[in-house]
């Protein structure tokens, strides 16, 4: 199966507590990363894909070399095939260390990059996968699955934020716990709820 998050944010302690930008109620960095890796792997498994749109992490160290092992030793514990698409919190050099640490998953790379983005296609939609939201202007069937601001929605009914801490997880008729990627299924639910949302403020 294929699955969706972004702006994981791990080791990111600026974000810690009760925010309206990327709320994080959590007591330290340390339980919002297990809590992360375990919503994660309830769901995901070894055959699966997640797509993950960017800002994996926000941890400087130096070396930088120390902060890209601790996040790798993270990575490593989730399940699943990770590609990721370059958030502005992702650096290539961070990448470059991910690539050249790949922990292989039955024989075959666990991690693929992108700079910009992945389309995919899906009954009968295209869903285009960027970090950033982007205006696609008046498209049939296209959806921007994106992440970047946290806590806040696109005014545009073509536009999902899927990131953890996305406020469109209320289009859902299901709770989600923190962390944890999104369904193909709960993705069109979303695009459906919002497109109904939208059309009722007409």
């Amino acid at each position: 199966m294929q699955y969706f998050t972004s702006d994981t944010h791990f080791y990111h302690a600026d974000l810690l507590g009760d925010n309206d930008f990327a709320p994080r109620p959590f007591p330290d960095v340390e339980t919002m990363n297990q809590t992360i890796v375990d919503h994660w792997n309830a769901r995901v498994t070894d055959s699966d894909t997640v797509y993950h749109l960017g800002d994996v992490a926000l941890y400087f160290t130096r070396p930088a070399k120390v902060s890209y092992e601790r996040v790798c030793a993270l990575l490593t514990q989730l399940h699943g095939r990770i590609i990721f698409i370059k958030g502005n919190h992702d650096s290539r050099a961070f990448f470059k260390y991910l690539a050249a640490h790949d922990p292989q998953l039955n024989g075959q790379p666990k991690f693929e990059f992108h700079d910009v983005g992945v389309l995919i296609k899906y009954d009968h939609r295209q869903y285009y996968m960027t970090h950033y939201p982007m205006m696609m202007g008046i498209v049939k069937q296209i959806i921007n699955l994106h992440g970047h601001i946290h806590h806040y929605a696109v005014n545009v009914k073509e536009n999902i934020n899927v990131g953890v801490d996305t406020p469109e997880v209320d289009y859902l008729d299901h709770p989600v716990p923190f962390g944890t990627p999104f369904s193909l299924a709960e993705i069109e639910q979303m695009v459906t709820g919002k497109a109904i949302d939208f059309a009722k403020r007409q």
